[in-house]
């Protein structure tokens, strides 16, 4: 009988002890990417975007003109392809090359300002779900990785599987494995409409047990029911 009860209990610290283990890993990933992805994006922000590259209707625009703040700010792209504020709204950048989209910005500017100062960077539309702490939809700078949008996700749930991220796009879908290093899967970068989504860890108590409890529980009640109408009857 001892024997029994040592095994037990050694088979319950073997399983916390793994499911520590699990989560000091999870951790330990999630910081390497959130510290990963402040210093890319860091360096996006000095290096700038590529000029072939173009801004589709759902993207957003970045506009900082110095000493300004009204027309400074985060804007949307319609789905006309036009910038979706009061003002800028005449301009029509979807599709358009950015260095041509900055000449558009300062023409209009020139309106208020003889030699205005403005820096744009262009901000793409990607979708986060799944097992991540915070799931929405993001807009990052062109450059940016798988990795660095789930860091912005708040890093994987307790449940998250970083071994099995989805990734949606226009051109098909593919899983991703962010744990192996080699296989450089988190190295790659997003494009404009994508969507991630991290996969979920299978628990036995909370996917099995606990619904079979559920469901245990609903015919014992029904059961108590229709032995009640019988006697009745």
């Amino acid at each position: 009988m001892s024997t029994r009860i040592f095994s037990t209990g050694a088979s319950r610290q073997s399983s916390r002890r793994y499911a520590l283990t699990t989560r000091a890993r999870a951790s330990l990933l999630a910081c390497f990417v959130v510290i990963t992805a402040s210093k890319s994006a860091s360096a996006q922000m000095q290096t700038g975007s590529s000029p072939s590259f173009v801004l589709s209707p759902g993207d957003a625009i970045r506009i900082e003109v110095f000493r300004n703040k009204e027309l400074s700010g985060d804007f949307p792209i319609a789905v006309d392809g036009t910038i979706t504020h009061p003002l800028y709204r005449e301009l029509r950048v979807a599709g358009i090359p950015l260095p041509t989209v900055e000449q558009q910005v300062r023409t209009f500017l020139s309106r208020y300002e003889s030699n205005p100062s403005f820096v744009i960077i262009p901000l793409l539309r990607v979708i986060v779900g799944g097992e991540v702490r915070q799931p929405n939809i993001y807009t990052v700078p062109p450059g940016t990785t798988v990795a660095q949008v789930i860091a912005m996700a708040g890093g994987p749930s307790e449940r998250g599987r970083l071994d099995k991220v989805q990734l949606l796009r226009r051109s098909g879908a593919s899983m991703l494995d962010l744990t192996r290093p080699e296989a450089s899967a988190a190295s790659i970068e997003v494009n404009s409409g994508d969507q991630l989504i991290v996969g979920r860890r299978r628990s036995i108590m909370q996917d099995v047990i606990g619904p079979s409890s559920g469901i245990l529980a609903a015919l014992a009640s029904v059961t108590g029911v229709i032995i009640q109408v019988t006697r009745h009857n």
